[in-house]
């Protein structure tokens, strides 16, 4: 299966917030590295890690939205029937993991 290189469309202002969500999950698992450096109470650093799991979960539901709405709704409206069959594979084996 080929994946194209870039996205097709990113509102800028979703990139802006995806940009300042990740900044914010790195500043978190920089954190959690200093908890478990400071050998802090197991059940405080797993709080923590369901925080940031959280928050990759936000960020990946953005970005689905968006490939939704833009990349596949776009390669589904192509007219290309091995784009949308491409895009359907992609779909499922994205849901899989």
């Amino acid at each position: 299966m080929t994946t194209p290189l870039h996205a097709a469309h990113v509102p800028a202002e979703t990139k802006v917030s995806l940009a300042k969500r990740l900044r914010r999950i790195e500043g978190q698992v920089r954190g959690l590295q200093k908890m478990v450096d400071e050998e802090r109470y197991c059940a405080d650093v797993l709080v923590q890690i369901a925080s940031v799991q959280e928050a990759l979960r936000s960020v990946g539901k953005v970005l689905l939205q968006n490939h939704l709405t833009h990349c596949t709704a776009t390669a589904m409206r192509s007219g290309d029937p091995a784009e949308a069959e491409r895009v359907v594979a992609e779909l499922v084996e994205l849901w899989g993991r």
